[in-house]
């Protein structure tokens, strides 16, 4: 029988809490939902207004791993919604805003992914995100070497960057701006892109072209478009180990030497909290959003 559980007063059938949902570490759906109810103070802020993408893997991320951007069959009529344009017309995708939406989403076991703007304003970005992605045999070393480049570029402009690890092999520069569409803040972060390869050639690669890719980090400024998603901050990810996207500090992303430093699974997140808090807290400040040249 699936247990019943009242969160803040909305009951939720919480099921399969034994199932292991990561072999390699015996980790459990029951584990999973405690990380989010854990996490939920830091984690909710970066997910509100968002529009939210599943990425779902209920069977561990050697099972079926699908995309659910549409509000799932079966949603509670309290989780809040939103209508969001699409190029084939307009759709409806769920908002997490509150502590028994986010049990709910968590039971569907997936990662969290949401757009660079806040549903009342699709287009209008709000966000500026930098996705770092190494190819073997570069890793996330040298993906700190090209964020380090970038935080200073941006600095220059204006932008305060903040870092935060992808949960696999890369790491994410996340910035707050305001007064741009997405098109525009594409257009900007595919600049950068160009620029740090001419600054970094041997280093860095502004196109996709997969056999250009080894040893390189590819600069993606195309995750700034409207109508994608990236992995929000303190998502778990469908991922062998039970990895975490984890804001870092930039001392953190100085003094990586070695891919170990920067992987974070579930179980490092609670002490990491308690720490410092939200690393990423600034960009939840209006006053700390900068304007694109």
């Amino acid at each position: 029988m699936t247990p019943i559980t009242e969160v803040e007063g909305r009951r939720l059938a919480l099921s399969n809490l034994e199932k292991v949902l990561y072999p390699a570490t015996g980790f459990t759906k029951g584990e999973v939902l405690h990380y989010y109810a854990t996490t939920a103070d830091v984690l909710l802020p970066h997910l509100r207004d968002r529009p939210v993408s599943f990425l779902r893997y209920p069977d561990g991320p050697d099972g079926q791993v699908f995309f659910t951007k549409n509000v799932p069959p079966g949603t509670p009529d309290w989780v809040t919604t939103a209508e969001v344009p699409r190029s084939e017309g307009p759709a409806r995708m769920v908002l997490v805003q509150d502590l028994p939406s986010l049990m709910w989403a968590a039971n569907l076991v997936a990662e969290f992914h949401t757009h660079q703007w806040v549903a009342e304003a699709p287009g209008a970005a709000d966000r500026l995100v930098l996705d770092l992605d190494p190819g073997s045999p570069a890793t996330v070393v040298e993906c700190c070497e090209v964020a380090l480049w970038l935080r200073e570029r941006l600095a220059a402009d204006g932008v305060e960057a903040y870092a935060k690890t992808s949960g696999s092999k890369g790491l994410h520069l996340l910035a707050a701006v305001r007064g741009a569409s997405s098109e525009e803040v594409t257009e900007y972060a595919k600049g950068l892109a160009v620029e740090a390869e001419k600054a970094m050639p041997r280093l860095v690669l502004h196109r996709m072209t997969r056999s250009l890719r080894p040893g390189k980090v590819f600069v993606d400024w195309s995750q700034n478009a409207a109508r994608k998603t990236t992995a929000a901050p303190y998502t778990l990810r469908a991922r062998a180990e039970v990895s975490v996207s984890t804001p870092v500090t930039w001392a953190e992303v100085e003094q990586c030497r070695a891919p170990a430093q920067l992987a974070f699974t579930a179980p490092d997140l609670a002490p990491r909290i308690q720490d410092y808090g939200d690393l990423l807290g600034p960009l939840l400040e209006p006053d700390r959003a900068g304007t694109l040249p």
